[in-house]
């Protein structure tokens, strides 16, 4: 299945200021066959080594920090050439083996003309402690779970996805392909965007098989929970991640510490939450107590949105039967509108680096899901889990920053439009919004 990070591999392959590269990002999002797919169309020879399959070649680290031997020791080892330039060195599950950080250091300062790329599934977590990490010396790149867009093209719906792409002016969706991308939209909603789901959907359509693959994957991040470096906080984490289903089925999501243990208070389970926040595995949103700029100088750090990586495991996490994919678009109202939520919020963070935060005013019940900034721009988001889409929170936020709010913008399963300075997407084009926005921006100012 094609990724769309294959191109920012390349980009890195090919520019001058090239430096050895940590590839980060959950267990299961596809690290491993990313590298080994890169460096088969890319390059001559790749010499592979995963350091908890084969434990004994952290020797070759610790042993030394000179690049040149350690490359001559992992030729003989690995029985392959290993040239600069058309070889690809790839260091699996590099958090298993410190020493092997450290010499990416040495690496980029003694021997720049070696193509090296690392990938860990808790490299997250690894690089939150204190460590002699190469600072400076390496290049860092996010791989996340497939978005709707590789969903489409892993489907065998390139089509629908170039339909997608092509969008430059307001003008609905034809209704036979609104309804065929809304159907895709909600097998997404059941699958997600972890590759091995996708690509058991996409070659069997067994909802049996799909279930099975996202159960072991949710069982994998609970025997890594128990990595935590004290293991008496292994509880704590399992309990916070658990509740993440119940914190997202109230009408108002702040995350509330009650609802992981009776009694549990902010100070006991901090350390958990900011443990699940590292590994990837969450994404934590806060609230905004003024949208300005900078966002980060607004943040309250006391009151904070919890949503899972990925929109499929939270499905699952929920229990919340595939039959739904059956019952019209129950899909969208069912466990009130999290789904939706996790979705929007996962789609964003793939295009925006600046994360989302937010707001309400703190005393009426006005409240927006996301603050979304662009450049220097900040905008209010609302998601909608239907065609229902009276925005009386969105109205609020745009009279109190009238001054600073050039667009507000909405998903929902209305069709696209701009009336004014609201900006409607329809759920499945999220992926475009900031084609959309831009273009939104351009009328606008006419």
């Amino acid at each position: 299945m094609e990724r769309d990070i294959l191109q920012k591999l390349v980009q890195w392959k090919d520019s001058r200021f090239r430096k050895p590269l940590i590839l980060q990002g959950v267990r299961q999002v596809g690290k491993t066959w990313l590298l080994r797919e890169f460096g088969a169309r890319w390059y001559e020879q790749v010499a592979y080594v995963n350091f908890e399959e084969n434990p004994d070649l952290k020797q070759v680290f610790s042993a030394t920090r000179e690049p040149e031997r350690i490359l001559n020791t992992l030729r003989f080892t690995l029985g392959v050439v290993i040239k600069e330039q058309s070889s690809l060195i790839i260091l699996d599950e590099i958090q298993a083996c410190p020493e092997a950080v450290t010499s990416l250091k040495y690496f980029c300062e003694q021997a720049p003309g070696y193509h090296v790329v690392c990938a860990g599934s808790l490299l997250g977590v690894y690089l939150s402690q204190p460590t002699s990490f190469p600072v400076g010396k390496v290049d860092i790149l996010h791989m996340d779970p497939m978005t709707f867009s590789e969903f489409l093209s892993a489907c065998g719906e390139d089509s629908l996805r170039e339909y997608c792409e092509s969008i430059q002016e307001f003008d609905p969706v034809p209704e036979v392909l609104f309804s065929r991308l809304y159907d895709q939209l909600k097998a997404y909603f059941i699958i997600g965007g972890m590759p091995e789901a996708v690509y058991r959907w996409a070659t069997e359509k067994d909802i049996a098989l799909i279930q099975s693959g996202l159960s072991n994957i949710l069982e994998m991040y609970e025997r890594d929970f128990m990595k935590y470096p004290d293991r008496r906080e292994f509880p704590k984490i399992s309990l916070a991640w658990r509740s993440i289903p119940s914190q997202l089925a109230k009408e108002n999501k702040k995350f509330v510490y009650q609802l992981i243990k009776q009694g549990a208070r902010a100070r006991e389970y901090e350390d958990a939450l900011q443990w699940l926040n590292a590994a990837g595995l969450v994404k934590r949103v806060y609230r905004s107590s003024t949208p300005r700029l900078p966002l980060t100088a607004y943040d309250d750090l006391s009151a904070f949105k919890l949503y899972l990586v990925d929109t499929g495991l939270l499905r699952k996490l929920s229990l919340l039967s595939p039959a739904a994919f059956g019952e019209g678009n129950r899909l969208f109202t069912e466990f009130k509108g999290a789904l939706t939520e996790n979705y929007i919020l996962q789609a964003l963070s793939h295009i925006y680096e600046v994360p989302l935060r937010y707001w309400n005013d703190g005393r009426s019940r006005a409240e927006v899901d996301f603050i979304l900034q662009r450049d220097n721009d900040i905008f209010p988001v609302e998601v909608k889990a239907g065609v229902q889409v009276a925005s009386p929170s969105l109205n609020t936020y745009g009279k109190l920053f009238a001054d600073t709010t050039r667009l507000r913008i909405r998903y929902s399963l209305k069709n696209l439009h701009l009336d004014g300075t609201v900006l409607n997407i329809p759920l499945f084009l999220a992926d475009q919004t900031d084609r959309l926005i831009r273009i939104a921006l351009e009328r606008i100012s006419r």
